[in-house]
């Protein structure tokens, strides 16, 4: 499972013209899943976000968290994540699971964000043509592999 994480003042996801999801400050989490990746992955993953002390305290140093400010996710599925270039120029998505695979995750990581963020998470459609907005505060952009956790 990858994440591109973007702590943001502001982020939100249209589809097909209309806001379907929209935080004010918090993190824009683009998560693509990978075959290989299991409910273990979303659990460690997921803690992982709402922990990460990115979010400047009184001295404007990183060591706030998403829990500690009261933020907000907006939670983005993204395949591409899983991109492979080595060969040619036309990306390839071996890697990336297929929908049976990969939307249960999916759905299982918004869960688990609703659990340690209640009423604080906002999504896009898993699989949807998407427009995403988001004015990135910092710019702070952290990516995380879960099959590189060591």
């Amino acid at each position: 499972m990858k994440a591109v994480i973007q702590r943001v003042t502001e982020a939100s996801v249209k589809i097909d013209g209309a806001i379907k999801g929209q935080i004010n400050r918090g993190l824009l989490v683009f998560l693509g899943v990978g075959h290989e990746d299991t409910l273990e992955d979303v659990e460690w993953l997921g803690k992982k976000i709402v922990q990460l002390r990115i979010f400047g305290d009184a001295e404007d140093k990183m060591n706030l968290s998403l829990q500690d400010i009261q933020g907000e996710v907006l939670l983005i599925s993204q395949f591409t994540l899983h991109a492979s270039t080595k060969k040619g120029n036309r990306p390839a998505f071996t890697e990336a699971a297929s929908p049976s695979i990969a939307i249960p995750l999916y759905e299982a990581m918004i869960k688990l964000l609703e659990q340690e963020i209640p009423n604080r998470i906002q999504t896009g459609s898993f699989g949807a043509d998407m427009k995403v907005s988001l004015l990135n505060d910092g710019p702070v952009t952290i990516i995380i592999d879960t099959q590189n956790k060591v």
